[in-house]
This record gives structure tokens, sequence and C-alpha cells, in this order.
């Protein structure tokens, strides 16, 4: 087993200018977690009740009340006198002896909040330590500790609008980043990326919030990001596992039926040629019995030139097969879709496809993909496919989706290593214009600007639940480790069935889940 950075001497009193004294925890409210007793450091956690580090308050409630007018409790994990003068170790010690008479959900919450933390990073560093083993040394581990360090470090300083510590930092960071080093070099490059963006739109302290963002995050030439997302379909398997599994469970729900109908929501973000939809058209023309008497296929975006090229080429495709496929199109986002723009047809069983596009309209106030999912109830689908990120990319305060995000994409730049050489520029444009694509997206951006808003399976199906969603779980295990077996890729990818729902990972580590939902 890797050993923990968090027993890594960089991570000392000698070597870090971070407050790892054990004392520090007596100003949170909170007792800190049985992992945090030998090495872990606060000050990372201090950040995650409140990324701006301004102090507020708690509203109190009847069980805070009696506590007395000397103690007050802040979110932001510090005990400040009632004269507002400073710190105060008694009330901090009173705060402690008082801890369960606060809100159960105050205390889960937190708790939930710093092992999250600790987790990401820890699991991110051991994946460093890890992948440098099969690197030859090129970059001894005591670098990779270093490097995570300063990321973290940076990130707490961008997330406490401090820019001249940041600033410091991101210079040491980019000289030590390689865009062509190792695989964590490369991904820590596009995290410095990412703060630098986020450093530039941050306000001085005592104002609140981000400037408006002057780059959109399109802005990146339209064929380059083309050329990646091919690159990702053909050489790793994210998409074409959610094209399998979404296939598979519509052809079951297609199954003896004449007249069918698929909603597709973003045509998988625009890829050429429609893969999957040839993929299920042939399917159906080689099906047992008979094939459909009509097909039809409508796809839902902005993109309409491009999908309309794509539906001229399935069109074609279908009638050498002898399928009759009509292809429509509905200009509009998702946030705009209307019930009446998705013209159904009596006696047609419709299925709603989403790879990888219902996490872009979660928002903060929830009502963008309540009124989407509301939509989709309404047409009475009998079959809602969802294909999605699975990683929590949506939470409340940044430095918690920082550390998710360094995780999740540590993995994903491991398996790339482990698939491609180091110096092949495929390797480089699909990191540089697809996935750092997503990791400045998630780490510079704030409000309507932040798209990639990836949440883990059991968020959503929460969500699903609320929306008036039922499960219905996918089994067929068996042919989805067939169907990776089959893949000409390197071995480290694994499929698991959870509750009812098929994760693909990487070395255990969650990258894509597929469910199926019914009304």
């Amino acid at each position: 087993m890797s050993p923990s950075f968090l027993d890594h001497p960089l991570f000392s009193d000698e070597s870090s200018s971070l407050d790892l004294s054990l004392s520090a925890m007596a100003y949170y409210p909170y007792p800190f977690l049985p992992f945090m007793k030998n090495a872990a450091s606060p000050i990372w956690f201090s950040a995650m009740s409140d990324e701006s580090c301004n102090h507020k308050r708690l509203k109190r409630t009847k069980s805070v009340a009696d506590f007395g007018s000397d103690a007050s409790y802040y979110s932001g994990g510090s005990n400040i006198s009632s004269n507002g003068s400073g710190m105060n170790r008694n009330n901090s010690t009173n705060s402690l002896n008082s801890f369960p008479r606060l809100q159960f959900r105050d205390h889960i919450w937190t708790y939930t909040q710093r092992y999250l933390a600790a987790e990401a990073v820890e699991e991110a560093a051991a994946a460093i330590l890890g992948s440098e083993d099969g690197e030859g040394k090129e970059d001894g581990s005591g670098d990779g500790m270093r490097l995570v360090q300063l990321l973290v470090s940076c990130a707490e300083a961008v997330a406490c609008r401090d820019k001249s510590h940041a600033s410091v930092l991101l210079s040491e960071l980019r000289s030590n980043a390689l865009v062509f080093g190792s695989s964590f070099q490369r991904v820590a490059s596009c995290f410095v990326q990412g703060l630098t963006d986020r450093l530039a739109l941050v306000q001085p302290l005592g104002t609140v919030g981000l400037v408006a963002p002057t780059m959109n995050i399109m802005d990146i030439a339209t064929e380059k990001k083309e050329e990646a997302l091919r690159l990702v379909y053909e050489i790793c398997p994210h998409i074409q596992f959610g094209h399998f599994v979404a296939n598979a469970s519509i052809l079951e729900a297609f199954e003896g039926e004449n007249f069918v109908h698929v909603v597709d929501l973003g045509m998988t973000l625009g890829l050429p040629h429609g893969h999957q939809w040839r993929g299920l058209i042939h399917s159906l023309a080689n099906r047992a019995g008979q094939p459909p008497r009509r097909v039809r296929i409508t796809a839902v975006g902005l993109c309409v030139e491009r999908f309309q090229i794509i539906g001229n080429e399935l069109v074609a495709y279908a009638r050498s097969l002898g399928i009759n496929l009509e292809f429509l199109l509905v200009e509009s986002s998702l946030e705009n879709l209307r019930p009446e723009n998705i013209k159904t047809r009596d006696g047609e069983v419709l299925v709603v496809n989403s790879i990888l596009q219902l996490h872009c309209v979660v928002k903060e106030s929830r009502g963008a993909l309540n009124s989407v999912l509301q939509i989709i109830h309404e047409l009475s689908p009998k079959a809602l496919v969802l294909v999605e990120q699975d990683s929590s990319h949506n939470g409340p305060f940044f430095l918690g989706r920082f550390m998710e995000a360094l995780h999740y994409y540590s993995a994903i730049f491991d398996s790339l290593d482990a698939m491609l050489p180091k110096y092949d520029t495929r390797r480089a444009k699909m990191e540089q214009f697809y996935f750092a694509e997503e990791i400045k997206n998630i780490v510079s951006c704030e409000g309507p600007a932040r798209v990639e808003r990836h949440e883990r399976v059991d968020q959503w199906r929460r969500r699903m639940s609320r929306a008036g969603f039922q499960s219905s779980p996918i089994k067929m295990m068996a042919q989805a480790k067939q169907w990776l077996g089959k893949l000409d890729i390197c071995e480290g990818y694994t499929i698991v069935e959870e509750k009812g729902c098929l994760v693909l990972g990487w070395k255990s580590k969650p990258i894509v889940a597929a469910s199926c939902w019914k009304c």
C-alpha cells in the first residue's frame, strides 16, 4: 500500500509554513476527526466552511440560545468572543463541551466536508506515489508530494483572496507543473491555469464574490475542441461505455415495438457521425423478428447545423439497412426547453437519452434541473437513460470542489499515462482541449458560468426520486464486463454495479455512472 501523504515529512512543522499544531483545532466548534490526530493540517478545512474566510454567524435556534451571551457559533469554524475582539480559547472549550446542542445537520455537514477533503487529497497523493513508481522515479515522490502541498496551499490562498501569497505560490507551481511531465505534473498544470483565472477574477477583501469573467469557456477554437472530443471518444472508454449501456437499455425498452422514438439531449456534445445511433440502428435492423416500422430521433440542442449533418448521415445509413428513420431537430437549450417542443405521436414508445448533459443545468437554485426533469416526466417516456461523470464537483465551497476535482482528474490523467506514450500529441490534445477545459470551469468559474457541475450517482438518485422518477435497475453486468474486455485498451478499468447503476472506474476510482429511470 502506498504511504499516506499525511505522514510525509513535507507536512511536518519543520518543512511547512502551514499551521500544523493540534492546538489549532481548539478554535473549531466541532471536534476534529480521529484520522487527523497525527499529521493533518486543520488550515485546509477552515476554508471548507467559508471560502472567502469571512466568518458568518449561524442562525440561532432554541437549542443554541441557552448557551449564554458569551458563546457565538460561526460557520467558518472559529469561535469569536462576544465583543468581537478576537479568539477566545475558553469559549472554544465551552463550545466543544456544548457540541451536542448544535443542530444535528450542522454536525453531520462539518464532519462530511472535512472527511471528503482529507480523503480526496490523501488518495490523490497515494495515486501520485503509485504512478511515479511506474515512471522510473523521474519525478521523485518528494517532488510529487511537494506539488500536492503547493496546489492545496495555493487553492486556500485563492479561496481567502490572498492575492500576494497566491501569486507567489502560482509562480513556483508554474515551474514545477509541466505540460509534458509526469501524469500529476500535467494535471497540476491544468489546475494552475484554473487557479490563475480565478485569482484574476477575485475582488479585494471587504467585497463580495467575483468580478464578471472576461473570457467565455467556449473561446477555445471549435476545431481543437471537436478534435479533442473525437480523440476522447476513440481512445478513452468513458463515452463509449455510456453509449453501450444506453443502447442496451433502449433496445430493451423497444423490444417488440413497431413505432419508436428517441429524444436525445445534446447529441453527446455534438460528437460527429452519430456513433451511438449508428449502433442502435444496426441493432434494431438485426433484432429478432421484424425491425420497427418507423424510428424517430429528436435531437435537442443549439448546434443545429452540426446536428443536421449528423441526421442526414443517419438517415442514409438507416436506409441502407432497410430502416425508416425520421430525424427531427429542436433548437433549444435544456433550460429553455418546453414540452410542446417535443413532437410525439400516438402509439409510439418514447425513450429519453442524456449523455453527459444534465449536470450542465444543475444550478444553485436547482430550478433549471427541476424544470427539465418535469418536462421529461410530462412526456411519460418508457425509459430515461442518464450517463454522468461520477464525482462531486458541485459542492457549495470552492476548496471542497478543488479537492474532489484534483482526485478525479488525477485518476483520468493516470489512465491516459497507461494508454499512450509520454510525448503522444493525441494525449496532449485531449488533456489541454477537453479535460483542462472542464478543470478550468470547475476551478475558476462561479454562478451561471460554472456549468461543469458533476455530482455523484447517489446525489442523482435523490434528485431523480424527488422529480418523480423510479429507478429501473440495469441488469447487464456480465455483458458490460465482456464489452470492456473486448476493447483494445490497457488494464486498470473496472465496471461495478451500484444499486442498479453501472459505474466505470479507473483502479477503483469512479469515472462515469450510467443509470436508467422510469416514470
